[in-house]
Formats: structure tokens, C-alpha cells, sequence
């Protein structure tokens, strides 16, 4: 800002006294100071507010203006406390080297004066660099946020931090503020201010329109939003649009890797042999010679988009370099096994912090054991079963280990991929094909049959059919398959292809 706006500033009721000419300076800071030579304390720019009391006598102001104008200081204004005025010598001095001169009413507190000068200031560096976030947002220069971040404290004075709804740190000076991702998540509305151990600070959502909170990454600003001129305010739009910017380069989907993880993904899933899965693993860059462990994830379709999910399964995985995919709305991550802690553990700590962010609705989190790269397969099926069963428990969030499976999973899971694709294969192939020629119903019909322990009339009634008729479905079963579904050898075997789909 320059000097002749301080006489626009009517609340203050600054009166010019001397250096009409000089008022196009600019004024960098404004400084408190009633030092007789306070000129190492300035760095040039400010103006200089005092109360006089360094004067004993006239030859005072010719040490203290010189010393201001060596300083190169943007002007003066003096009190009416102790003189009631700015004495005839103060006024001589600052006209010999020209400082121009304010006078402050008495009434008028210099920390008002200061605080509004700051806030005019501040107003006009936000305004700037509202300019260089659109400039940045424009050209997505790709340098990373820390040196955006930087530019605002800086400038602003506003230390600022991007995080995601795990509370992970994506940019920001060190230590982060500690209570911020729970208020973030918590917030019935945004932005929402917080104090912290004695500090306010903002919270903002990058993609709060578009993106679910539990998904989202958020702004965290030092201070209170509420006492932040339109300015700032606009300053915070940009910057959450630049970093919307840096989320969406950094989202791997678009990439070889993501690409080729996607369709390993699929390939576990559909009837690849293992030969062909290994090959694809290889070029995801994940060796086949390490151990992995099988993550899947789902959610109400209301709550994740299914997009939102991987990208919220791979921030839950963040460290662990997983490969992830999206199936039939599960999100599917593979990640090493390594030795660096307890997976299941960190996955049940990050999802139960992430509920208050899903609003009410359901995020199911299933983990397999440890395989090797000719266990995949096995290791997918058992995360999607572990991951079905913590759907079952109707928690706003569960998460379900191979360590609580049933003991035939368990034992499927050991199973060769091979091994289990053709017993699949052999027993259920007949119904499929059938139900696809005849648009008929048997692989579910004898799906509801099993789950109803053989028992004729409940079938009948989960199935809406009429007892004779679901007889006809079982005999022709039965005619397809060779199999005979009054024996239990039988029943357990069509049990266990079906647990393989």
C-alpha cells in the first residue's frame, strides 16, 4: 500500500503534516519504536510510529529523523500524547530529509493503527497471490505444493498444510497440527475453524462438491477464517483448485503402472492361467519371487464412487507400494507382505478413523494371508469372502481378516489356482452354460438350495417357486452336473465351487 492511503483511512483520523510530495511511497510494515536510533531495527519501508518519548531536547530529532532516513524508512507518525503535537524541530527534521510526517490523535491506540495497516497489507499480497495460484492452477507447473505452500507463509505469514482423510501429511512445513483430520471428518460443515493446543486453524476440502469427505483431501490454514478479509478467502479457492490439480496428476489411473495394475487386477479375477498372471505381475513391479497379501474394499454406491474407493484403498495402503484395481465395484489392492508391522492392524486403526467421514453408510475392508506369487488368485478370493462377511456384520466400517475365516477358505486359498479353476469349472460350467442358452435360474437356484441346508419348502419360498417346480430345477441339476445333491459329499462339493466365483 502507499502513505496517501493512510489518509483514507478514516477511523484513524491520520493528519499529514509535512511531505505532500513523498505520499507515493510505499509502505512495507509499520514498526512501534521509541528508540533515539532504532535504525538497526529497520530494513526500509515501514512506517514509523512513536510517542516521542526519546526527545529530551531539540537536537534529538535530528539524531532520530537521520537515523530513519539512513533506514530508509516510508514515513513517520508521531503522537499527540506527550507534546500534543509533533514539536516544531520534529517537524523541521523530517521536511530536511524528507520523511513524511503523520500526526496520530491522541485517542487513536498505535495498535490500531498497526493491526488495520497489517489487514490492508495483507489484503493486497493475498489479492497477489490469488493472481500466482491462477496463474499456477493454469499451467500446472508440476513443481510439487511445497513450494506453493511455501510462497503463502512467506508472504502471508499463513503456514498452511495439504493432508488426506487419513491424517497423512502430502505437503507442509513439520510438526502438522495433531486434532485436524478428526475435525476434518467430523465437521458438519466446512470450512471449519479448530483450536489446537491454543491455535485456531481453517479446515477446507480440496473437492468438497465432487469428491466424498472420507475421500477427499483437505487445506489446513493457520488462523481463523472468520476474521480473514474476502481476499484471503478467494486465496484459499485457488489453492484448493491447484491442489485438486496435483491430486489428479498424481492419480496413477492414467498411467502405465495403473494401467497395467488394473488389468492384473482383472486377470486374477477372470480365468487366467497363472502363467499369464505372473508374467503381468512382473511388469507391475511387483517380483514374483516376494509374498503379498491380497487387500478388497466396497462401499454403498451413495458413499464411494467406485474410483473413489481404489484411490481411498491405495491411501489406506500409502507406503506399502500396492498394485490396485477396480472389480465389479470392489476396489482390489495387492501389496508385499515385508516385515514392516502388522498390516491388518494398520487397515483396522485407518478405517475406523475414516467413519465419521462416510456419513452414516458402510466401507468393508477384507485382508488375506500371506501367499506367494502362484497364490494370487487364492489370496483375491479370500480378501472378497473376508470382505463379504464384514459387509454382513452391518458396521458403518469393518474390516475382516483371513485369520476369521471359515476353515474351508482357508483351505480353497492353499488350494493351486489351476486346481481350483477346474473344479470350478467342472461342477458349475454345465449350470452356466444352461442358464445362458435357457434363460434360466440354476446356478442360483441351487446357490439358495445349499444356504437353506437342503430343506424343500424354505428353498421354495426364498426362491418364490412352487415346490414341484424348484424339483424340476434340482433334477435337472442333477442330470447336468452327475451329481446327486441328496448326498452330502456332493452337496459340499457344489458348496466349494460356488465359494469359488
Amino acid at each position: 500500500m502507499r502513505l496517501r492511503s493512510l489518509l483514507t483511512m478514516t477511523d484513524l483520523g491520520l493528519e499529514l503534516v509535512t511531505g505532500e510530495d513523498q505520499l507515493d511511497r510505499f509502505v512495507r510494515w509499520a514498526v512501534t519504536t521509541d528508540m533515539l536510533d532504532p535504525s538497526r531495527y529497520l530494513s526500509g519501508g515501514e512506517l514509523v510510529l512513536t510517542g516521542l518519548q526519546w526527545r529530551d531536547g531539540p537536537a534529538d530529532s535530528e539524531v532520530f529523523v537521520g537515523a530513519l532516513a539512513r533506514a530508509g524508512v516510508a514515513g513517520l507518525a508521531a503522537g499527540d500524547a506527550k507534546y500534543g503535537g509533533a514539536p516544531p524541530d520534529v517537524v523541521e527534521a523530517c521536511t530536511k530529509y524528507g520523511i513524511p510526517l503523520f500526526r496520530v490523535p491522541e485517542k487513536i491506540a498505535f495498535a490500531t493503527v498497526t493491526e488495520q495497516i497489517t489487514r490492508n497489507l495483507s489484503t493486497g499480497r493475498a489479492a497477489d497471490l490469488t493472481a500466482i495460484l491462477d496463474r499456477h492452477r493454469q499451467l500446472v507447473a508440476g513443481t510439487g505444493l511445497g513450494s506453493v505452500l511455501e510462497l503463502i507463509e512467506r508472504d502471508l505469514g499463513m503456514r498452511c498444510w495439504v493432508m488426506s482423510s487419513t491424517g497423512r501429511v502430502v505437503a507442509g512445513p513439520p510438526p502438522p497440527p495433531t486434532e485436524v483430520t478428526a475435525a476434518f471428518l467430523n465437521a458438519r460443515r466446512l470450512p471449519h475453524v479448530l483450536t489446537d493446543d491454543g491455535t485456531r486453524y481453517s479446515l477446507f476440502a480440496v473437492d468438497e462438491h465432487s469428491t466424498s469427505r472420507a475421500a477427499d483431501w483437505f487445506l489446513v490454514f493457520e488462523g481463523d477464517v472468520g476474521d480473514w478479509p474476502e481476499e484471503r478467502r478467494a486465496l484459499t479457492g485457488e489453492l484448493a483448485a491447484v491442489v485438486s490439480l496435483e491430486r489428479a496428476r498424481q492419480d496413477d489411473r492414467q498411467s502405465a503402472e495403473g494401467r497395467l495394475a488394473q488389468e492384473l487386477i482383472e486377470l486374477i479375477v477372470s480365468d487366467a492361467k497363472p502363467a499369464e498372471i505372473i508374467s503381468r505381475l512382473e511388469l507391475t513391479g511387483l517380483g514374483p519371487a516376494e509374498s503379498y497379501i491380497a487387500v478388497v474394499a466396497a462401499a454403498q454406491a451413495d458413499t464411494l464412487r467406485p474410483g473413489e474407493l481404489r484411490v481411498l484403498l491405495r491411501e489406506i495402503l500409502y507406503g506399502r507400494g500396492p498394485a490396485a484395481g477396480v472389480v465389479e465395484g470392489e476396489a482390489i489392492a495387492l501389496i508385499p507382505a515385508g516385515t514392516n508391522g502388522s498390516v491388518i492392524d494398520e487397515i483396522h486403526r485407518a478405517v475406523a478413523a475414516l467413519e465419521p467421514g462416510l456419513r452414516g453408510s458402510q466401507l468393508s475392508v477384507g485382508v488375506s494371508g500371506v501367499v506367494d506369487g502362484e497364490g494370487l488368485r487364492g489370496a483375491v478370493e479370500e480378501a472378497r469372502y473376508a470382505r463379504r462377511l464384514a459387509a454382513d456384520r452391518h458396521q458403518p466400517t469393518s474390516v475382516v481378516g483371513h485369520d476369521e475365516l471359515a476353515t474351508h477358505m482357508l483351505l480353497l486359498a492353499s488350494v493351486p489356482d489351476e486346481v481350483r479353476r477346474m473344479f470350478r469349472l467342472r461342477l458349475l460350467d454345465p449350470l452356466t452354460n444352461y442358464d445362458q442358452d435357457n434363460r434360466s435360474d440354476l446356478v442360483h437356484t441351487l446357490e439358495t438350495f445349499l444356504e437353506a441346508s437342503g430343506s424343500w419348502t424354505k428353498s421354495a419360498d426364498l426362491l418364490h417357486v412352487h415346490v414341484n417346480t424348484l424339483r424340476y430345477r434340482i433334477q435337472r441339476i442333477e442330470e447336468l452336473t452327475g451329481r446327486d445333491l441328496s448326498r452330502l459329499e456332493d452337496r459340499v462339493d457344489f458348496f466349494l465351487a460356488l465359494a469359488l466365483r
